[in-house]
């Protein structure tokens, strides 16, 4: 494949575990990957979570263009096709995650909401902490991944097997 493996993560709000998960993938893809995310009901004017944007620069991933958005704009014309679509939703949380119609790869990686814990900056921000530590020991085997391991079966074994880590 001589374009790179695009990523859409979704979440319902797309302004902390998907927007997590865009960023470190753009940062460890090395050329491989392109991420994407949005959210299945974004709120009016949401923006990306302070929070998840500080954990971020905190990381030293960048931050630049991040934005929160529907996943009606990845049903546009022009919008660039999806090879793989991975929700990071948390079922056992009763959270209903979002459904991406269509022909690419797909896998689930549940993560709690770190914007629903409740407490000091230090506690809100050490969860999103470690909900960017989690996604990125996902990530970093996704990225390791062979070539060989990239074709649609491959990647979307490959992708629903990372769950379990």
């Amino acid at each position: 494949m001589n374009r790179p493996l695009n990523v859409l993560f979704l979440c319902t709000h797309n302004s902390a575990r998907s927007i997590l998960a865009e960023a470190t993938l753009n940062h460890l893809g090395s050329g491989r990957f392109k991420a994407f995310s949005a959210g299945s009901s974004p709120r009016e004017n949401q923006q990306p979570n302070p929070l998840a944007l500080e954990v971020l620069q905190r990381a030293g991933i960048s931050t630049e263009g991040l934005n929160s958005k529907s996943w009606d704009t990845f049903g546009e014309p022009d919008a660039p096709h999806m090879d793989l679509v991975i929700t990071v939703c948390d079922n056992a949380a009763g959270e209903v995650c979002p459904y991406w119609p269509g022909q690419p790869a797909t896998a689930h990686w549940g993560y709690a909401d770190p914007s629903e814990v409740k407490g000091t900056h230090a506690q809100q921000l050490e969860a999103f902490r470690q909900t960017l530590l989690a996604i990125r020991r996902r990530i970093e085997l996704l990225v390791n991944l062979p070539a060989s391991s990239v074709d649609k079966l491959a990647l979307q074994d490959a992708a629903r097997g990372l769950a379990k880590h």
